[in-house]
């Protein structure tokens, strides 16, 4: 195969930070524009498109290994979701020493625990750990 494809596979495992937080929030306002836009198209034509998340990428399942090792100090961490389906969806992926998917939301938990707050970061890594 080509090199250069498994650098691009290597290269999925990114930490979520507030900055990809701003993105995903970016990306749903954008989406609700186009909607808003395409509302009246489609209600001509009645064709709606529905995307499903990836079977191999489901959570409670074992991290493919299509997708590489992941490095250690990234493991229980939190990380930017790699599956298209939740581009527009305010998530965030763990995965634990098993490889095992965890998919948590970043809206704040008990409305005061954002998804960068050390307590919500220690129950998390207390909730993944085998």
């Amino acid at each position: 195969m080509d090199p250069s494809f498994w650098a691009s596979e290597t290269n999925r495992f990114r930490r979520f930070t507030p900055e990809s937080l701003a993105a995903i929030e970016e990306r749903i306002a954008n989406k609700k524009k186009e909607q808003v836009k395409v509302k009246g198209k489609n209600k001509e034509q009645g064709v709606e498109e529905k995307r499903s998340p990836q079977l191999d990428l489901k959570t409670c399942k074992k991290l493919p290994s299509l997708y590489g090792d992941i490095p250690a100090e990234l493991v229980g961490e939190p990380l930017e979701d790699f599956d298209p389906y939740y581009s527009d969806h305010k998530t965030f992926m763990v995965i634990s020493k098993r490889r095992t998917i965890f998919r948590f939301t970043a809206t704040p938990a008990l409305f005061i625990f954002g998804p960068f707050n050390p307590v919500r970061k220690t129950a998390i890594k207390i909730l993944i750990h085998s």
